[in-house]
């Protein structure tokens, strides 16, 4: 396992915390968990206030394709794909990219592109035989389990991948960053420092690569 930061290039979210902070009750946290279009197009209390392709992730599929050397052609998976945007770069980048998210809004409503190519399922039971892909990618998205799921879905990756792998999930360095993410944060179940994470990926059996979104 390696800590790297394969996120670098996107553009730093401007968030107004204290307005999500005071939004928050338990019928916006419910229904953000839905993860329909409340949660990716609706207003900002309940998650993206708008989830477009704008092309911010050209650069982390380039860094992906040259961190883990892969080839055209390669297979790679992306777990939480949402509408595939992820995907969508990843093929422009000669990838065999496919992705893997629980909502059907997402899948719904994904980019012309990668029709066909993302599936509906949980990172907690993928429908893909052992060792089925070059390079398996999940951004910010186990820590929507509990941590016992949270657990089997590290697994999960772990099987589905011939070894290459990155999870990016929420974490903080300090109790001051706790105590933001906490105001912040809608749908993860389990968060942890980074070192309560490196012990749940090393409990999965995880072997991959990992960093974390900070919200500070």
């Amino acid at each position: 396992m390696e800590e790297v930061n394969l996120l670098a290039s996107l553009p730093k979210t401007k968030r107004n915390i204290q307005k999500r902070s005071e939004a928050k009750d338990p019928k916006v946290i419910e229904e953000s968990r839905q993860y329909g279009q409340m949660y990716f197009d609706g207003p900002r209390d309940y998650g993206y206030g708008g989830y477009r392709y704008d092309g911010r992730w050209v650069p982390v599929a380039k860094d992906i394709v040259k961190y883990y050397n892969l080839k055209p052609g390669d297979k790679v998976l992306d777990v939480g794909a949402a509408k595939g945007f992820l995907v969508k770069d990843l093929l422009s980048c000669g990838i065999d990219a496919y992705g893997l998210d629980v909502s059907k809004y997402a899948l719904q409503n994904s980019e012309a592109e990668v029709v066909g190519r993302l599936h509906l399922g949980s990172a907690d039971r993928l429908p893909f035989p052992d060792n089925s892909f070059d390079c398996v990618i999940s951004l910010n998205t186990i820590h929507n389990f509990t941590r016992a799921d949270a657990v089997i879905a590290m697994q999960e990756i772990q099987r589905v991948s011939k070894g290459k792998s990155f999870v990016q999930v929420d974490s903080y360095y300090t109790p001051e960053q706790k105590e933001i993410f906490e105001s912040w944060v809608l749908t993860a179940k389990f968060y942890d420092y980074p070192e309560g994470w490196i012990e749940l990926f090393k409990e999965a059996g995880y072997t991959g690569d990992y960093y974390w979104t900070i919200i500070d």
